[in-house]
């Protein structure tokens, strides 16, 4: 079930994990494109025992010993990269330091050997090589200074590398897609679940909070907009008065109000369209937009909705009402009138329905006499 649910988050989604892989593809061609490339010149020494001491063979046993521990190779990696073997090379090379600010260089013991691993890089090859095998070689002429226990001796020369250490176009790609990929995979989850509760909210903005359906304001941009999208085409609002929720509203307890409430908008739904649309008019009352229905068709659905409202409606707990002593006045929608006049109308065929005890429910069309009062 949860990877169901974050399947279908990933597929709502789709477009943010796009959009995000994108751009980080973007960004990586760039970086590519503007960075200034870098090579790296590697030039490989192997240190051992000296073999010229044959009066002392004691001395090349301990060398060896000391070599296994590897203590040397340690030593030899901080001299190599010391002050003093980087001003001989400067000094060598006729160079100031100002030359190889962009130059970087680091030394490293291969793992369980006697091999050191010198590693320049910079923005030319040729002087990465360069200065790759002249800190070796000021290394080896100091190092044959200092002592004669040990030999340190090119394993492998630098040579100027063909191609660049980075930029490495395909790399970044790759890296730049799947981490754009993985950015988007939980950008995608996080936007949909801050949306559930936008959208909670703004649900919350245009529905009855009691009732389930459309709250009055929004009803009424509901009509207009259906009025302004569809001009010419018959539909009838009613409205309908429930004189019983007044006193349900002074004695019964909010649980049972809300109950009774329910009931109410259970029977409107089974009486309705799935294309109408409801609202809580008021504390007492709903309405309805019955689109493309004339109000001869209403009458009749009007008719239906009295009927199941006048049925008894138990309420559990809450005891039961007997009748919700139910009144609804409906208008048809003709000469161009906007939507607060045809709500207006609506009142007034309420207020006529209400003078009418036999039926309850009066529907004026525009050729109704109370159309023009």
């Amino acid at each position: 079930m949860e990877i169901r649910l974050y399947y279908q988050m990933l597929r709502r989604g789709w477009w943010i994990i796009l959009l995000t892989a994108l751009v980080a593809l973007t960004v990586a061609l760039a970086a590519t494109f503007l960075a200034t490339p870098e090579y790296q010149a590697v030039a490989r020494f192997i240190v051992t025992p000296n073999s010229v001491l044959p009066d002392r063979p004691d001395i090349t046993l301990q060398s060896l010993s000391i070599l296994d521990n590897q203590t040397v190779m340690t030593t030899y990696t901080e001299v190599m990269v010391s002050n003093r073997i980087y001003n001989d090379t400067l000094a060598t090379l006729q160079l100031q330091p100002e030359d190889l600010k962009n130059y970087t260089y680091t030394s490293v013991v291969e793992t369980n050997s006697s091999v050191l691993v010198l590693t320049v890089t910079g923005p030319n090859p040729q002087m990465a090589a360069k200065l790759a095998n002249t800190i070796g070689d000021q290394t080896i002429n100091f190092t044959r200074r200092l002592n004669q226990v040990y030999n340190v001796d090119y394993l492998d020369t630098a040579v100027p590398p063909t191609l660049p250490s980075s930029p490495q176009p395909l790399l970044n790609v790759s890296l730049a897609i799947s981490l754009g990929l993985l950015v988007g995979i939980i950008l995608a989850i996080v936007s949909d679940q801050l949306r559930l509760p936008l959208e909670t909210f703004r649900q919350g903005l245009k529905l009855d909070s009691d009732t389930g359906v459309f709250n009055s304001k929004y009803f009424l941009r509901t009509v207009e907009e259906e009025l302004a999208n569809k001009p010419n085409e018959v539909m009838t609002v009613g409205i309908i008065e429930l004189n019983a929720l007044q006193d349900l509203l002074d004695t019964f307890p909010i649980a049972g109000l809300q109950k009774a409430l329910q009931k109410v908008t259970e029977s409107l739904r089974k009486e309705l369209r799935g294309n109408d649309i409801i609202g809580r008019w008021n504390d007492v009352s709903f309405i309805v937009m019955l689109p493309n229905t004339t109000g001869m068709a209403a009458h009749r659905i009007f008719e239906r909705i009295f009927q199941a409202l006048s049925q008894p409606f138990d309420l559990d707990q809450f005891g039961r009402v007997e009748n919700l002593d139910s009144y609804i006045g409906g208008a048809e929608h003709g000469d161009s009138i906007t939507a607060q006049q045809l709500i207006a109308k609506a009142n007034r065929a309420l207020a006529q329905a209400r003078r009418d005890n036999d039926t309850h429910v009066f529907v004026m069309n525009k050729k109704s006499p109370l159309w023009t009062e």
